[in-house]
């Protein structure tokens, strides 16, 4: 209980100061982090790239309706990307089957592939995850995940490409 009061306090004092993106998992530093070079293109670009529905997740950081996702249920051996830029963000060893919804995973491919920021939208106080690449919105990460990381990234399957393991 005091755990969750004090990682509560030190995020809102985050938030107050001015901290854009953070961490609430452990990220490796800076000097370990892989340069990640940005994608920048037009909303013109974007629509000519995505479909309708990925559009809407990724650009307008919209949510795809629970239990309805390709990947939800998806227990293939490859690697997730992001939908938009394709860089690769989670391994098959990092899903976990979650009674939430979406697609889940308990930790992120390391080299600094996912940007955190803070979202209150909606009334509530959560964490948005989004691609470090393209900016595309993923979903949220939880600190309710059942595995040694206590994570849960929640991520729209629309916003994910997946490529098979040989």
């Amino acid at each position: 209980m005091r755990y969750h009061f004090l990682v509560h306090t030190i995020f809102a004092f985050q938030n107050l100061v001015g901290c854009a993106h953070f961490s609430i998992d452990n990220q490796p530093s800076p000097a370990m982090k892989e340069e990640i070079s940005p994608i920048h293109l037009s909303e013109e670009e974007w629509r000519r790239r995505l479909n309708a529905e990925q559009y809407h997740i990724l650009r307008e950081k919209g949510t795809e309706r629970p239990f309805t996702g390709r990947y939800y249920l998806h227990n293939e051996k490859g690697v997730y990307c992001c939908a938009g830029c394709g860089l690769e963000l989670f391994t098959h060893e990092m899903k976990f089957h979650s009674p939430c919804g979406w697609p889940s995973f308990d930790r992120e491919i390391p080299g600094g592939r996912i940007l955190k920021k803070p979202d209150y939208s909606y009334g509530m106080v959560r964490t948005e995850i989004l691609c470090a690449r393209c900016g595309g919105h993923l979903g949220h990460i939880f600190e309710d995940g059942p595995t040694e990381t206590g994570l849960r990234y929640c991520v729209n399957s629309l916003s994910l490409a997946f490529k098979k393991k040989d």
